[in-house]
C-alpha cells in the first residue's frame, strides 16, 4: 500500500489533532483543543529529541505507536520538513491502516495527537531536527504502546 504525503493543513488533521503554528502578529497563540490526559495520577511531561534526517521519501512504515490515555505534542525547535502519519483506532482494535494519512510538515510547524491516534514515530526530512515533546506519563505501560503493522510506504506526491 501506497500513502501519498499531502501538505499539513488544520482542517486536514483535525480528526487527529491540532497544528500549531506560531502566531502571524505579536501576541499569544493557545493551543488547546486537542490536549489530553485520561489519567488523573499522570505527571506532566516535557522533553527534547533530537533526530536525524532519512535519506527522502519514499521510507516505509513497519511500526506504529500511540498514547492511548494522554495527547503528545511535537514542537519544532530547529527543523526542517517533517513527516506526520497518522491513522484512528479502529474499531476491532489497533491502528485503522485503511484510513493511514501522511502529511509533509513545514519547519515552523508542529503538532498535538489526540489521546488515542496511532502515529508513525518522528521521521524528519532533510536535515537534523530538535523538538520539544509534551504529554503526560505515569512510569505505567500505559504511557506508550508500539505495534508492528503490515509495512506500507509514504511516498512523495
Amino acid at each position: 500500500m501506497n500513502v501519498v504525503v499531502q501538505p499539513l493543513t488544520s482542517e486536514a488533521f483535525a480528526p487527529y489533532g491540532e497544528v500549531l503554528t506560531s502566531p502571524g502578529e505579536p501576541g499569544r497563540s493557545y493551543f488547546e483543543s486537542a490536549l489530553g490526559n485520561g489519567r488523573p495520577a499522570a505527571h506532566a511531561s516535557l522533553s527534547m529529541v533530537r533526530r536525524m534526517p532519512v535519506p527522502g521519501l519514499p521510507i516505509e512504515a513497519k511500526l506504529l505507536e500511540r498514547h492511548e490515555f494522554s495527547s503528545q505534542s511535537f514542537v519544532p525547535i530547529e527543523c526542517g520538513p517533517w513527516l506526520v502519519v497518522v491513522c484512528p483506532h479502529a474499531p476491532q482494535g489497533g491502528p485503522d491502516l485503511q484510513r493511514v494519512q501522511a502529511f509533509l510538515a513545514r519547519p515552523d510547524q508542529g503538532v498535538t495527537y489526540r489521546m488515542n491516534t496511532w502515529h508513525h514515530g518522528l521521521t524528519v526530512l532533510g536535515r537534523p531536527a530538535t523538538m520539544a515533546v509534551f504529554m503526560w506519563r505515569d512510569g505505567s505501560s500505559g504511557d506508550e504502546e508500539f505495534v508492528p503493522v503490515t509495512p506500507f510506504r509514504i511516498i512523495g506526491q
